[in-house]
């Protein structure tokens, strides 16, 4: 996140309030999605999976990263997946 220039909030917000859901590189995994702002268009994204930890789910960050520029629209999420996320934040 160092590398980046991105806190800990901001990918929490990344997460609770995405501009764009999509599904992640690899199975169970979720992307999402939000515009950084400033001059030039970039995007920042999280990676995250949906975790069990002593009996309750928990959302585990995978990874967060900035793109520079806009991103081609890919596989959506369907929605019962959502509602599980929604439930859980």
């Amino acid at each position: 996140m160092r590398h980046y220039r991105l806190t800990e909030s901001r990918v929490k917000r990344i997460i609770r309030h995405p501009v764009r859901i999509e599904e992640g590189i690899f199975e169970g995994a979720i992307a999402v999605m939000s515009p950084s702002g400033g001059k030039r268009y970039s995007e920042i994204w999280a990676l995250y999976i949906l975790a069990k930890f002593r009996g309750e789910k928990k959302i585990k960050v995978i990874t967060a990263w900035r793109y520079p520029g806009k991103s081609p629209a890919r596989n959506p999420i369907p929605a019962e997946i959502l509602k599980e996320v929604k439930s859980i934040l």
